[in-house]
């Protein structure tokens, strides 16, 4: 079932983005090279999310195991899940869309993803209750719950928004979070929530055969903003697990390690580059080049370059997160956190080296 919802996206987005390339550009649906920040030299068609979009759903619906390898209880809450999960990317679907052909004011944005959050939160019950351990915080009261809960998602959606600069970025570190998160809910017996993250990650490593460098299609807000939130649900439900139900060696594992180490990229660049506007006195939600890829790039790696640099990071991290499983989660926490620190700092330790006169 895993692997016929991975096999379905997969097969979905990889035959049907071709032709999404060819409407886009017959509709003009492109995103032209106009400013510094924007790395493309050709116009290219920024509606790829659809496809992402559609493969995921498809097969997420098509293979849901709500079926006799479930008892009701189960059945009744995978549904469930399904129903708020469809309701609000479906949302924030079109949001992207908006955004990716008309553009969309950021307040907009920003007010739908509060809107869903708190549909996910509030109605579906899909929050943080405490932090297991971390800082010997183990439950929170319910007003932080929630608080905390929906500026997760938040972060978490526009963190996938933020880092989508480089072809193949945000797909690949959606597809390494969609797997690391997939196999982890299986060995942990969960089914449904395997089978939507498999499903994810079946369109992302098909649409990195046209996003990777040079791309012929970018994912677009209706790509990122897809990702995040299927990507939070995941993250959320993933740290609420009971550990009870759990028999394999990720009962030793630390659930909030292993998501932050998971999601340490795409959140370490964002709470950066937040922090690096504000001190600038300009608005958080500003687009500039200042984000680690793009030093990278700077640095004169080339696309490329860049991305399978981050991936490995982000894999050795999380490799890192489950070598810790016998340490104290406070600890981990730190040693995890550290490590991220430094090696998306180095970047910006190294001194550009200046251009030759005429280049």
């Amino acid at each position: 079932m895993l692997i016929l919802s991975f096999l379905t996206s997969f097969v979905v987005v990889f035959l049907f983005t071709p032709s999404l390339i060819k409407i886009a550009k017959l509709k003009n649906l492109n995103d032209d090279p106009g400013d510094d920040r924007k790395l493309h030299k050709r116009k290219t068609p920024t509606i790829g999310g659809i496809n992402i979009f559609a493969g995921t759903i498809f097969a997420f619906a098509l293979w849901l195991p709500a079926n006799k390898l479930l008892d009701v209880e189960s059945m009744g809450t995978a549904i469930s899940d399904f129903k708020y999960v469809i309701a609000t990317v479906i949302v924030l679907f079109f949001v992207g869309v908006k955004d990716d052909i008309i553009g969309t004011a950021p307040i907009k944005k920003l007010l739908a993803h509060i809107g869903v959050a708190m549909v996910l939160v509030l109605m579906a019950n899909i929050r943080l209750k405490g932090l297991h351990g971390i800082f010997g915080v183990y439950e929170m009261p319910e007003w932080a719950s929630i608080f905390i809960s929906i500026f997760t998602i938040i972060v978490i959606v526009n963190a996938f928004n933020l880092i989508d600069g480089v072809d193949g970025l945000a797909a690949g570190i959606g597809f390494i979070a969609s797997t690391a998160f997939g196999l982890w809910f299986f060995f942990a017996g969960n089914l449904t929530m395997s089978a939507l993250a498999f499903s994810l990650a079946g369109a992302l490593i098909a649409f990195l055969f046209y996003n990777f460098s040079p791309a012929r299609i970018f994912m677009g807000d209706s790509g990122s903003l897809t990702i995040g939130l299927i990507i939070s649900v995941l993250a959320i439900k993933l740290i609420e697990f009971d550990k009870n139900s759990i028999e394999t060696i990720l009962v030793h594992v630390s659930k909030p390690v292993f998501v932050i180490a998971v999601l340490i990229f795409p959140l370490f660049d964002t709470l950066r580059i937040f922090i690096f506007r504000t001190v600038k006195g300009v608005s958080p939600f500003a687009a500039d080049r200042n984000h680690i890829h793009h030093r990278l790039l700077d640095l004169g790696l080339n696309q490329r370059k860049t991305v399978i640099l981050l991936y490995s990071i982000n894999i050795a991290l999380i490799a890192i997160s489950i070598l810790l499983y016998k340490v104290n989660p406070s600890i981990a926490f730190l040693v995890v956190g550290f490590i991220a620190l430094v090696a998306f700092q180095i970047p910006f330790l190294i001194k550009i080296k200046d251009k030759e006169p005429g280049k």
